[in-house]
């Protein structure tokens, strides 16, 4: 390095060109001293330049292209000539000089190894544009005035202080360039920067885009390129694309602290977030524990409510038990008796109703000797000719004034009474008979009481007996729900028991539907869709007089469960049983009852019609008259849909033959070719038989018959008029409202909803309401009167216009 003086072409501004050699002679101090490799930063003059110098002095230190122009002297391009072959130090490229031929040094990658420059000038290289005259004005005078560049003109010799002589205008300048034919010509591989670089690959400047394949060099290469061999690379492909916006460096720095102020508040709120779901999660957990430790609790609840429960209803079972066998002797039994080659239980009376046969033995006895003392008695009664001769002898003793007549009296009949005597006996045997009538009588309202007492107690042994032979006996938990107590009752395919809902806490009914294992397949199948068909219908209805329909679930392949809402009593056909007949008031009220939830299943959409409404189908919640009731059983109902009723002649009875028949209108058995049409009408027939039956004690039409009677003799074909006892005593409203229940063309018969409106279910009113109701009434009469005397009137004078019109 020492001897060699440097070259620095380049067309700044004057006040660039200082920091500009200044920073080429510190690179070539710090080249000569530290001795290469390290790169030497920029910022201390970066910062000061111009945005667009600064890139286009970054374009010449990162590998452009260096070019010498067509004005410059001869001596001075063969002085950069020699430089740039002969110099160990790479040269900054040029981005405004312009020339057909490149420099190359001999340690870039644009070189083979040779001494001299051996690259020939490239027809693909555009040529830059160059610079405005003004812009080189004061090089221009430097060159003029014969100052000389700094440093030693030939490549390998050491000084020469003097100008070299300016080439004429007619000279070209690649004449000064001497090449060597055994160089190779390369056009591209531009040398990728070093791993120990410390800027970045740079875009070039806008003189440089478009461009093709330009030759490219790492920042400040010619400090290392004499030691250290540098890997030949293919060119990165560098692509610049200019844009020209109006922002300035105040709206920038503005949108930057914007773009922080937002990032700034973005991230608090993230951390916020962040915060709020860490709680959240927090009090999940926290919850979730509670949770749990409140399942837990409610679990031993369940399990001490179920092992209370059960104990309770094991101690009811033994207690019925107990009961039932205490009223075994007292009332009475069931006793297997061999008839021929057959077992059969008979039931025998127990010693209640053999002292109460006792004492009616008695009073049969007693009444017998009463009966037989009272014939000797009129035996010894006096005769009244006896006491008329004692008359007519007193009275000729005094008329002839003597005392003894002359006759002889008979001598009495020994044991006769006197009038006295006779009476004293007649009026004792009387209050005989009497003490016996009113004992005879209060026999038999305990015989009546009795009887109750076995109907009851045979029920409960029925009971108990199903109830041993029921699978369901040791109380099951059904669908980890339903806990059953007891059995109420058992029909033909069913059985309902008493139950406990452990999710709700409340008692329910479970009808539990066992299915026949003998049983085809189509048979199962259609008694499963006539339950689940009752399920449809039933779930859907929702009112205080209709038993609610909770759950319907499946136990096994032959059984399965709907479970309903329980009523603590009796229906209203064990009542009458035992009670014989209702008071007009009870009764009323039930019918009002029943007539409310008719009315309501005629209000929904699509209507429904019960179709099997009787008192075993009546469940009375509290187990007497006087409280509420709730209608059940929607096992036949009928569904007036669009499709199957129409509502002038009804809709097809498909299940003629089920049902009740002494509940059931005549147009349920008309037979014919086409099935009978029937309404809701149906159920207001069996509002009036139950009525009836409630105040008499027995049913309007085949009391005392059965079914298959009934059918065979057209009872209720029939029952053209329904009659009425003379006791008990009942109002002719009640009767007025019978009779419309049960008229016998259903198109005379009152509907459902007009029955609701009846005037004898409507609550009684006052005496000034009725007094005007009277006077409208009579109102009403008074003005209809008037137009029918006017309507006359009117028709006489022209019948005698027209009769005199005809004459």
């Amino acid at each position: 390095m020492q001897g060699q003086r440097i070259w620095y072409i380049l067309v700044l501004q004057p006040e660039d060109e200082w920091r500009l050699e200044k920073a080429l002679f510190e690179m070539a101090d710090n080249r000569r001293f530290s001795g290469g490799g390290a790169g030497v930063k920029m910022e201390h003059f970066q910062a000061a330049l111009d945005p667009r110098k600064q890139e286009l002095l970054e374009a010449r230190f990162l590998g452009a292209r260096v070019s010498v122009p067509k004005e410059l002297p001869s001596s001075v391009s063969k002085n950069v000539s020699d430089m740039s072959a002969g110099s160990h130090i790479q040269m900054a490229p040029q981005s405004t000089v312009n020339t057909t031929q490149p420099i190359h040094n001999q340690d870039s990658n644009m070189s083979t190894g040779s001494s001299h420059s051996d690259k020939e000038v490239d027809p693909n290289t555009p040529e830059k544009t160059t610079r405005a005259p003004e812009q080189r004005k004061r090089k221009r005078k430097a060159d003029d005035a014969g100052g000389g560049l700094a440093g030693g003109g030939g490549a390998g010799k050491g000084g020469g202080g003097g100008r070299p002589a300016v080439p004429p205008p007619d000279k070209k300048i690649s004449e000064y360039f001497k090449h060597s034919g055994s160089s190779p010509i390369r056009h591209g591989g531009a040398k990728s920067p070093s791993p120990q670089q410390p800027y970045p690959m740079l875009p070039p400047s806008p003189q440089q885009v478009g461009l093709p394949s330009p030759v490219t060099t790492g920042p400040f290469d010619f400090l290392t390129s004499s030691r250290q061999p540098h890997p030949r690379l293919p060119p990165p492909h560098m692509v610049s694309k200019l844009i020209q916006t109006e922002l300035t460096c105040h709206r920038i720095t503005e949108f930057e602290t914007q773009a922080s102020s937002d990032l700034e508040v973005r991230n608090n709120k993230i951390e916020e977030l962040t915060r709020t779901n860490e709680e959240l999660r927090h009090q999940i957990s926290t919850q979730q524990k509670t949770i749990d430790q409140h399942k837990q609790q409610v679990n031993k609840c369940i399990e001490v409510v179920k092992k209370l429960l059960k104990e309770k209803s094991s101690i009811e079972k033994k207690e019925a038990r107990q009961k039932c066998m205490q009223n075994r002797l007292r009332l009475g039994q069931f006793v297997t008796q061999r008839v021929g080659a057959t077992f059969q239980e008979n039931w025998t009376d127990g010693h209640a109703f053999q002292e109460l046969a006792r004492r009616q033995e008695e009073i049969t006895s007693e009444r017998e000797e009463i009966d037989r003392q009272k014939k000797l008695l009129l035996k010894k009664r006096p005769s009244n000719s006896e006491g008329g001769g004692r008359k007519r002898n007193n009275s000729n003793a005094l008329h002839n004034g003597t005392t003894d007549s002359g006759f002889l009296k008979p001598d009495a009949i020994p044991g006769s009474l006197t009038s006295q005597e006779y009476y004293e006996a007649d009026e004792i045997l009387k209050l005989r008979q009497n003490a016996l009538k009113k004992e005879d009588a209060d026999l038999q309202l305990e015989m009546e009481k009795l009887e109750r007492e076995r109907n009851l107690h045979i029920r409960e042994l029925k009971r108990i007996h199903n109830e041993d032979q029921s699978r369901f006996n040791n109380h099951p938990v059904l669908n980890e729900r339903y806990l059953l107590l007891m059995l109420l009752g058992k029909g033909g395919f069913s059985e309902v028991h008493k139950a406990f809902d452990l999710k709700e806490q409340r008692y329910v009914a479970c009808k539990v539907h066992q299915l026949n294992k003998d049983w085809k397949e189509d048979k199962k199948a259609n008694y499963i869709k006539h339950a689940l068909r009752e399920y449809n219908i039933h779930k859907a209805l929702d009112h205080p007089r209709v038993v609610k329909l909770y759950d319907v679930f499946e136990i096994d392949a032959n059984s399965f469960c709907t479970v309903l809402e329980y009523c603590d009593g009796h229906d209203l056909d064990f009542y009458l049983k035992q009670h014989k007949t209702i008071p007009e008031r009870e009764a009323r009220s039930i019918v009002m009852q029943v007539v409310s939830a008719l009315k309501y299943l005629n209000e929904i959409k699509p209507p429904v019609i019960h179709y099997d409404l009787k008192p075993g189908n009546i469940l009375l919640t509290e187990g007497n008259v006087c409280g509420e009731i709730k209608i059940t059983d929607f096992g036949l109902s009928k569904v007036m849909d669009e499709e199957n009723y129409n509502p002038d002649h009804g809709m097809d009875l498909t299940s003629q033959g089920a049902g009740t028949y002494w509940y059931l209108p005549p147009e349920c058995f008309v037979v014919g070719k086409n099935p009978p049409k029937i309404s809701s009408k149906v159920d207001v027939w069996s509002v009036g038989v139950i009525f009836y039956q409630c105040l008499y004690g027995k049913k309007p039409f085949g009391h005392n018959q059965s079914q298959a009677t009934i059918l065979e003799e057209n009872t209720i074909l029939k029952a053209t008029e329904v009659q009425f006892a003379n006791k008990p005593a009942v109002t002719n409203e009640a009767k007025s409202f019978i009779r419309s229940c049960l008229a016998y063309r259903k198109e005379d018969r009152i509907d459902v909803l007009s029955l609701a409106k009846h005037e004898y279910l409507q609550p009684p009113m006052p005496k000034h309401s009725r007094l005007n109701s009277n006077q409208q009434a009579q109102q009403q009469q008074q003005q209809q009167q008037q137009q029918q005397q006017a309507s006359s009137f009117s028709a006489g004078i022209f019948g005698a216009m027209n009769a005199s019109s005809s004459s």
